[in-house]
């Protein structure tokens, strides 16, 4: 069902925890699989300097979370906006079945609403804002 990159991530996820210094934190949950994380970010200069997360998450959501938080350490924050499901598709080289589409991305939409909030925004994304087209 999963490749060997989702089982190696979701076993062995290296940016999972809460860091030691951090900016902004967030939690969101999944009402549909009710997997739930909270991410943790260190931004110096508009940059991704660090990130990680923690929850009670499925599989797959531990895996993409763990593959989305090495790419995209050193990025500018506001590039995080243009990500939306695909991203997660080219990273683990695989399609998620309908089902599973929110729980592979609650780490995007957390992580966005993240930066909603460090940005004062006003803006709240859901999972038809990560997940369209």
């Amino acid at each position: 069902m999963y490749n060997e990159t989702i089982i190696f991530y979701s076993r062995t996820p290296p940016n999972k925890g809460i860091l030691d210094a951090y900016d902004i934190s967030f939690w969101e949950e999944n009402r549909t699989c009710g997997d739930d994380l909270k991410v943790y970010m260190k931004l110096e200069n508009g940059i991704i300097k660090k990130w990680s997360f923690e929850g009670d998450t499925a599989i797959i959501t531990t895996a993409c979370a763990s593959i989305f938080g090495e790419s995209i350490i050193g990025l500018k924050a506001e590039e995080i906006f243009d990500f939306w499901y695909l991203y997660i598709e080219e990273l683990i080289e695989m399609p998620i079945s309908d089902r599973r589409k929110q729980a592979s991305v609650l780490w995007l939409l957390t992580t966005r609403n993240a930066l909603h909030k460090l940005l004062e925004d006003g803006k709240i994304d859901t999972f038809d804002d990560v997940l369209a087209l």
